[in-house]
């Protein structure tokens, strides 16, 4: 098996991840791949970042990769029918290496990244919901809203969930593991998550233009929990 190419960001454990990670597929570090994230995170609880792959055509697969956190995989993301573009918020225990990699038909995988900066802790406090105590009261709840234009039919959704890591003393580890983006019986897209993923797991997708299908968000969670949402259509945004 090929060795994996040089890290440009020089991380001590790239070797490990992309071995771990890729096994004996071709790797290529790509610009085409475009990481959005501010290079210090204010709250290291909850750190947004925007990934597009869009430039390499069709993308089978996308990865998330922190580095150097405890949980360093938050989505495993399979575009499907969805545009290989991604908005969501995750968690950073250190500075670190923050990667997107994306798989596509031929086998490779384009990978990108920058080091960001943190605190610390990020993944190994308990979450806001738990200290305020009405997680329970509110577990599972969904809201978002599909928003219809001529390029792309933009859906975003957050739902309620503490996203426990398992590193807080007495938390124990408590996440969505899955979830589904489906019309009808379609599955339009799906992502595996993990506790990585910030508390009230927000995201943001593009499906196509077009869509105008009732969408139910569906989540399992590693407690075997199920939760959906359904998220309507609103009329094609108008510009002048």
């Amino acid at each position: 098996m090929a060795a994996p190419p040089t890290d440009p960001l020089g991380s001590p454990l790239w070797d490990m991840h992309a071995e771990r990670l890729f096994g004996k597929d071709k790797v290529v570090f790509d610009p085409a791949v475009h990481v959005d994230v501010p290079v210090i995170a204010e709250n290291q609880h909850v750190f947004p970042m925007t990934l597009d792959a869009r430039a390499l055509g069709t993308v089978k697969r996308i990865i998330v990769l922190v580095d150097l956190d405890p949980l360093p995989l938050p989505v495993d993301f399979t575009p499907g029918e969805a545009a290989p573009w991604l908005s969501l918020r995750i968690k950073l225990d250190q500075r670190t290496p923050v990667r997107v990699a994306a798989q596509t038909p031929d086998g490779t995988w384009h990978v990108a990244g920058v080091w960001v900066d943190a605190a610390g802790g990020g993944c190994s406090a308990p979450p806001v919901s738990r200290a305020k105590g009405d997680w329970a009261q509110h577990l599972g709840e969904v809201r978002g809203a599909v928003y219809r234009s001529a390029q792309a039919t933009r859906i975003r959704f957050a739902v309620r969930h503490p996203m426990d890591t398992g590193l807080v003393e007495n938390i124990p580890a408590y996440n969505i593991e899955t979830i589904r983006i489906m019309a009808g019986k379609q599955e339009l897209s799906h992502m595996a998550v993990t506790g990585s993923v910030s508390e009230d797991p927000a995201f943001t997708m593009l499906l196509p233009a077009g869509e105008a299908r009732p969408l139910t968000i569906a989540m399992h969670d590693s407690n075997g929990r199920d939760f959906d949402g359904i998220l309507n259509p609103a009329e094609p945004e108008k510009h002048p």
